[in-house]
């Protein structure tokens, strides 16, 4: 269940109509893994040309460097203090900044709002937390969220990757057991994005598959804003897991090869793709009127008459077809 946490609204609610009037808030909230870290170099390095579009962006250089501190209850010395009151008021005294300054659209980009990969493993599932994290968030902008965009990505690939950052961090190599749990894990991206859509029910919930943005900033950020976006930078890629060859430097336990480390097997890969078809599946049938989930804007759909792709079907496939079906 989720529990909205007590906020004094009157001394906000004032500046934040105004903000509202004057300044669409886009929350891109990650997740981990999914190309999060390109995402926000691309916004931090055209930042000047984007701030011409009207297009404000604050990052992780930003959210995590105290302007979000507090709003996540921790444990922390008695000071009388209201930490997360006084962590909602930075973050309306930023908005109303950025909206002074002209700014129509800020999109607000940080992965570690939906929690953590640390947590992820600790758990062994996805982002157990985050309808009660994203309250919270949304509780700090005034309610006036516009739009929260989160990225997802196929199972047995995102809990590889996290896996392997993992080793980066020195959390060791996963057990078996480990595995076998993420592999037939009973929590899914529907249960995150059910979560998300719950917690910030006057805000539009839109989900870009890392299979189709990944490598594209600027087609995401389009998608966003609904704007024209620079191509510059578009095409950097950064903070993508170590392959092999690094990932053996920090342990040695692991196979052969120069690609990518995938420590599932196929019983395990099979499990979690299925579980990721069936999330696309859900999503593409309207996600219960909870999320959108949004396709290549630059990808022609097909039209009432596909285009034929087999033109020399004859008497070799027929003889064929019959000559198969008596092997049996």
């Amino acid at each position: 269940m989720i529990v909205a946490p007590p906020v004094c609204w009157p001394v906000w609610a004032a500046l934040g109509q105004r903000i509202a009037k004057a300044m669409d808030i886009i929350l891109h909230i990650g997740a981990h893994r999914c190309a999060t870290t390109t995402f926000q170099q691309y916004m931090r390095l055209n930042g000047d040309g984007l701030y011409r579009r009207g297009i404000g962006f604050w990052g992780p250089r930003r959210t995590r460097n105290g302007l979000f501190s507090g709003l996540i209850p921790r444990p922390h010395l008695a000071t009388g203090r209201n930490l997360q009151k006084r962590a909602a008021g930075r973050v309306q005294l930023g908005c109303a900044r950025s909206a002074a300054s002209g700014v129509g659209t800020l999109v607000v980009s940080d992965e570690n709002m939906l929690g953590s990969v640390r947590e992820n493993l600790r758990l062994g599932a996805l982002y157990c937390d985050v309808g009660e994290r994203i309250v919270r968030f949304a509780h700090a902008f005034g309610g006036r969220i516009s739009d929260v965009v989160l990225n997802i990505r196929s199972l047995e690939l995102f809990w590889a990757s996290s896996l392997g950052y993992g080793l980066t961090r020195g959390m060791g190599m996963p057990m078996r057991q480990s595995l076998d749990r993420l592999a037939h894990g009973s929590r899914s991206w529907r249960d995150v994005v059910t979560d998300v859509a719950c917690a910030v029910p006057e805000a539009r919930v839109r989900v870009l598959p890392f299979e189709t943005f990944a490598g594209q900033p600027d087609v995401q950020l389009a998608v966003m804003t609904g704007q024209d976006t620079p191509k510059t930078h578009a095409r950097d890629w950064v903070n993508a897991t170590p392959k092999l060859p690094k990932l053996r430097e920090l342990a040695g336990d692991l196979p052969a090869g120069d690609g990518r480390w995938q420590p599932f097997d196929s019983t395990q890969i099979a499990l979690a793709r299925e579980t990721y078809s069936d999330d696309l599946m859900w999503l593409a049938a309207g996600a219960d009127g909870l999320a959108t989930l949004i396709s290549d804007p630059n990808k022609k759909p097909v039209e009432t008459n596909p285009p034929l792709t087999d033109l020399t079907r004859g008497r070799h496939h027929d003889h064929e077809e019959r000559r198969l079906a008596g092997t049996g």
